[in-house]
């Protein structure tokens, strides 16, 4: 497996060899396109005030003075036509045909330089050939002679070129070290990463990415961290659900199995025998709602649920709530007013009824003999507000701060008859609609649950 380490270095070596490459070619065309000409044009001028002062000096020792030029740094080949003279440093290539020869003996200037073959910067620069040359006439003692010159490339080499040289080895070397040490230290927090995820792979949702930095990976690390402290809060709460789940499965479950062990005693009475079937069946009620309310939170947990909006009487939904829970208002011996006013809503009126089932059951449940329910519908300026109040019991603070909890109930003992569910299902069937719960609740005096669903305009 390629690691992002070796990627990384066998990246920068390409950029590296392909920024020369591009370089080269760069430096190649611009010396084709501009260096050339006018450097073969210098070469000239060179070539004509050296013929210049031989022609007008008139040296007496002509060879003398032109070995002096090829020692300062200059190639130098001087014929007449029948032979020729080298001076300076030797030519790796002498051969220039005779045509170029008699030209500049017949006053013609000769640009090899220039007209050298477009191959690379090396050999167009530095080759080192009698035909990469320019070449001039001149007189010397009423003789003509063809003079070609080009500077002599080894010479002009000089200490700082060397030094210049080693400047830029160095400079390639150390960048090269540094990016490499660089990219080790950037991956280090990527590596610890990748050991980090494969711990939470397997579970470990404690684990924590210790990195220190100000950039995108500690804000990667940041954001793993927090995910890490979710991960364990989500894991808490599935081991505390499945508890809870368990338990109230097994305790009707239990209570089956007993009392059906008991209908099985042939010497039992009728009313026992109608006792214990009526204790079964309402342990089998308490199992098929909690079994409903498990599967209904399931739907609305699911990120992609689409809340059906469809207008209808939202008015006409709660009164027909009460009229189906008259028979339970009367039996606990309670009084119910409510003041509704015809308002149209679009929503999901299945999931709403959920809602309205919840709390007008638990005004029900959780109520004193005689006591009141209030319901109210009315429209604000941008919301529809529903109040369900009672009277009852009430919670304290500390039980009103944990009543959407799933499977918490403000009766700890579980005397009364619920599941746990109903106010969290009540919460998020609301948020679904945009709206917003909130409750108030005094031990002793009562509980006020006011649902405001947001009007879409």
């Amino acid at each position: 497996m390629k690691t992002l380490y070796s990627k990384f270095v066998v990246t920068t070596m390409l950029v590296m060899i392909g920024s020369l490459c591009i370089g080269f070619l760069a430096t190649n065309t611009y010396y084709h396109q501009v260096v050339k000409e006018k450097n073969d044009a210098k070469n000239v001028n060179i070539a004509k005030d050296i013929v210049h002062y031989i022609e007008t000096a008139k040296p007496e020792d002509l060879n003398n003075y032109l070995k002096t030029l090829g020692e300062i740094g200059y190639q130098i080949y001087v014929t007449s036509g029948e032979e020729g003279y080298f001076f300076g440093g030797d030519y790796r290539d002498k051969t220039l045909s005779a045509s170029v020869v008699d030209r500049v003996l017949q006053g013609e200037t000769y640009h090899g330089m220039r007209d050298f073959p477009k191959e690379t910067f090396v050999t167009g620069f530095f080759a080192n050939e009698l035909i990469n040359t320019v070449g001039v006439p001149f007189t010397y003692e009423n003789k003509p002679y063809a003079l070609f010159i080009r500077p002599d490339i080894r010479l002009l080499f000089s200490e700082v070129h060397t030094i210049l040289a080693g400047l830029m080895l160095v400079m390639t070397v150390l960048s090269l070290l540094a990016m490499l040490l660089f990219a080790k230290a950037l991956i280090r927090p990527i590596t610890k990463l990748t050991a980090a995820t494969q711990q939470l792979a397997h579970e470990k949702f404690d684990t924590v990415l210790d990195i220190d930095s100000a950039d995108e990976i500690g804000q990667l690390a940041v954001s793993f961290n927090r995910m890490t402290e979710k991960l364990q809060e989500n894991d808490r709460i599935r081991k505390e659900f499945i508890s809870n789940v368990s338990h109230d499965f097994q305790s009707p479950l239990l209570n089956i199995q007993g009392y059906v062990d008991l209908l099985k005693n042939p010497l039992l009475t009728e009313q026992e025998r109608q006792e214990y079937a009526a204790i079964i069946e309402l342990e089998t009620k308490r199992l098929s709602t909690l079994t409903k309310q498990l599967l209904l939170l399931t739907s609305l947990d699911q990120s992609t649920r689409i809340v059906k909006r469809e207008p209808y009487r939202l008015d006409e939904q709660l009164r027909e709530t009460v009229r189906k829970y008259r028979w339970q208002i009367e039996e606990a011996q309670l009084q119910i007013a409510y003041k509704l006013e015809p308002i149209s809503y679009a929503g999901d009126a299945g999931l709403l009824q959920n809602v309205w089932d919840n709390l007008l059951t638990n005004a029900i449940k959780y109520n004193v003999e005689g006591g009141q329910i209030h319901l109210q519908l009315q429209k604000k300026s941008t919301s529809l507000e529903i109040l369900v109040e009672d009277n009852g019991m009430g919670m304290t603070t500390d039980q009103l701060a944990k009543v959407y909890d799933r499977f918490y109930r403000a009766d700890a003992s579980r005397t009364k008859q619920g599941t746990g569910l109903g106010l969290a299902i009540v919460k998020q069937i609301v948020e679904l609609h945009g709206g917003t719960i909130q409750m108030e609740s005094t031990m002793h005096v009562g509980t006020k649950v006011y649902i405001h669903l947001r009007v879409l305009s």
